[in-house]
């Protein structure tokens, strides 16, 4: 295989996690798998210049630049080597993660890694990988879920590249993606998903708003803004099933007993989803989302980590939208015990609810 290891820092990162893993068979194809992508980055620059890249492919690559310049000027993300290099991997997704719930549980199994800590959702770089380590997982008597992934971070262990992934939508969702995982690279706090998620999402919204505000773009931003409420209202949906679950695995009745609303509460999800269908701007989307089948595994994937949104939200309003100063409160929010961290949350929503104008 071919592997860009020329510079020290990188093999010694991959015989640090090698090292640290206790799966040790796992984190070599992990390793591997990401390294394979690294082999097939190149500059942007270059990449503008190879005539095998499509026309398209260079009008996007070319607005990941200007994208990537605005982040380090205008946002204050870090200004490294990530996200100015090309890697076409040749598949519509880099990962693929598999995600596991007991039979009568929302709560997901989890995956403890070096550095990341505990995530609950197991990565593969081979689809078909993952389909066998879900299928491990089912006949051990587990809910699960396998869906692919465009984009992941490394959290500045490597120079992230662009990925042919990343390409296939819009301008506004190229930046919005670039401006997350960026994020990403700011603050990072181990087994904390709903942290991270939620403020790498508040400097994506941000930034898009910055980024569209330069360009007089107010239909890209009401665009977003109804992409936004359409995908909240969605997971509405999703919640008031996962909220009846939850209180139906708590009940203390028998296991036959919970299995049988189990499947009547997902059946009448399904239903009530092929009745909205019409309402939403893609149909077909929902039908493919249907595809897959519901159950705890697919309603934890989709759990949304946006709660926290608003406090961080909260945040950057208290700093009067200097985003260093967000980026310096939220690292020192990141460095609490998490019992304290919550408490200043808790905090911050007040403040929120109180401000001026506020109809909560």
């Amino acid at each position: 295989m071919k592997m860009l290891l020329g510079d020290t820092a990188l093999l010694s990162a991959i015989l640090f996690m090698l090292a640290a893993c206790g799966e040790v068979g796992y984190c070599v194809k992990c390793v591997s798998g990401h390294a394979e992508v690294m082999s097939r980055r190149r500059p942007i620059a270059e990449a503008l210049q190879d005539p095998q890249v499509s026309g398209e492919e260079r009008k996007q690559l070319a607005k990941v630049l200007e994208i990537r310049a605005f982040a380090v000027e205008e946002l204050g993300l870090p200004d490294n080597g990530s996200y100015r290099f090309y890697a076409d991997i040749g598949r519509p997704y880099v990962v693929w993660n598999v995600v596991a719930t007991p039979e009568l549980s929302l709560i997901p199994k989890q995956w403890c890694y070096p550095v990341v800590g505990c995530i609950a959702y197991r990565g593969y770089f081979d689809a078909e990988a993952a389909k066998a380590m879900a299928a491990e997982l089912s006949a051990q008597g587990y809910d699960v879920d396998v869906y692919g992934v465009k984009a992941y971070s490394t959290l500045k262990w490597f120079d992230d590249p662009v990925l042919n992934t990343f390409l296939k939508g819009t301008d506004s969702q190229l930046a919005s993606l670039i401006f997350h995982e960026l994020a990403h690279q700011v603050v990072y706090v181990p087994d904390d998903c709903s942290f991270n998620e939620a403020f790498a999402k508040t400097v994506e919204t941000e930034g898009l708003r910055r980024w569209l505000h330069t360009k007089s773009d107010d239909r890209g931003w009401q665009d977003f803004l109804d992409r936004e409420l359409r995908g909240r209202e969605f997971l509405a949906v999703l919640k008031l099933t996962r909220e009846k679950l939850a209180e139906l695995y708590a009940q203390p009745v028998p296991d036959e007993v919970k299995r049988l609303r189990k499947r009547e509460l997902l059946s009448l999800l399904e239903d009530d989803l092929r009745n909205r269908r019409n309402e939403w701007p893609n149909p077909a989307a929902i039908d493919s989302w249907l595809e897959r089948g519901l159950n705890n595994a697919r309603l934890a994937s989709i759990a949304t980590y946006q709660d926290r949104v608003p406090v961080f939200q909260a945040i950057l309003a208290a700093q009067g939208g200097d985003l260093k100063a967000f980026y310096d409160e939220v690292g020192r929010l990141a460095k609490l015990p998490a019992d304290e961290r919550t408490a200043q949350f808790k905090a911050y929503e007040r403040s929120e609810m109180n401000a001026p104008g506020s109809d909560r």
